[in-house]
């Protein structure tokens, strides 16, 4: 049995410990707040944006674009979001087997063919050990999400794919369902599917105003529909990126939390065996003094 004094010496350490993930998961319930504050401010002006392509989509406009343009994948491009720092449970772990369960479907492609934009360090990290050179270094964005920043990454990739460079963009990201619930989420970017888009939109807005067919739009529906799109497309880079956020904080908050519990736990069944010890090492005293007596 250990000592009274290594007992004392471990509950000490372990209260320091939970002092330590309190103030964590206080400091991770901050942030994650001010992250719904930037969610919140953003789906006003999504919900808007998606209203009207879902307008101009509705209408019985025949319409094509290089964006929707489904061919065979020779070469494939993956953005993958991730966190800076680690203590957010399983939160990178998972992202970094989805990606190993994606690049495993394209191996096939070869290395060469397969292009990884690592959003955050743990990722970009994890890109290196599989022998990958990341496209691209993006750790301040992860940390502190900017929309001028997301619409710098989604440029390039939007670019490569209209000149045909690649022939396809997927995103692994973690979307906040809730504080409690952060859902792993693996979707394709490019070619945009405008049916998806639409009907995500309608999800959003059920109540969206509709335009009549006999509306006349200047210069033509196709045109604003086309000008319309890299702005979705880099719209959803920012949205992408502000939902991981949220999601990093949500995670680490919750792993704090558990480490917290953990710990009081800890202490509890610690100062159990020292109050045990301590009165065992009194029993032993008392009866040393009574045999001693006794003699």
């Amino acid at each position: 049995m250990a000592s009274l004094k290594e007992v004392k010496n471990r509950i000490s350490s372990v209260k320091s410990t939970r002092q330590i993930t309190s103030a964590m998961k206080m400091v991770a319930s901050a942030k994650l707040h001010k992250a719904q504050g930037r969610i919140e401010n953003m789906l006003p002006y999504q919900r808007k944006l998606n209203e009207i392509l879902t307008n101009f989509l509705s209408t019985d406009a025949a319409f094509e674009s290089a964006y929707t343009d489904v061919r065979p994948v020779t070469k494939v491009a993956i953005v993958v979001f991730s966190s800076n720092t680690s203590l957010c449970g399983a939160f990178n772990s998972n992202v970094v087997k989805m990606l190993e369960a994606a690049l495993k479907e394209y191996e096939v492609l070869g290395k060469e063919n397969i292009l990884i934009y690592p959003v955050g360090r743990k990722v970009e990290e994890a890109v290196v050990k599989q022998g990958f050179t990341p496209q691209g270094t993006y750790q301040e964005m992860a940390d502190k999400p900017s929309y001028v920043q997301a619409y710098e990454l989604a440029g390039p990739l939007m670019k490569e794919f209209l000149e045909k460079r690649i022939d396809k963009v997927e995103l692994i990201y973690h979307h906040l369902k809730s504080v409690g619930s952060q859902v792993l989420t693996r979707d394709e970017y490019l070619p945009i599917n405008l049916d998806k888009v639409a009907e995500e939109a309608k999800e959003e807005t059920p109540d969206v105003r509709k335009f009549n067919n006999d509306y006349i739009v200047e210069p033509s529906t196709p045109e604003l529909i086309a000008d319309l799109l890299p702005k979705v497309l880099s719209q959803k880079i920012y949205t992408v990126l502000l939902d991981s956020n949220a999601s990093e904080h949500a995670a680490r908050m919750l792993a704090m939390q558990a480490a917290t519990d953990n710990a009081n736990e800890l202490i509890q069944d610690l100062t159990k065996q020292y109050n045990k010890s301590r009165q065992q090492a009194i029993t032993n005293e008392l009866l040393d003094i009574i045999g001693g007596s006794m003699k």
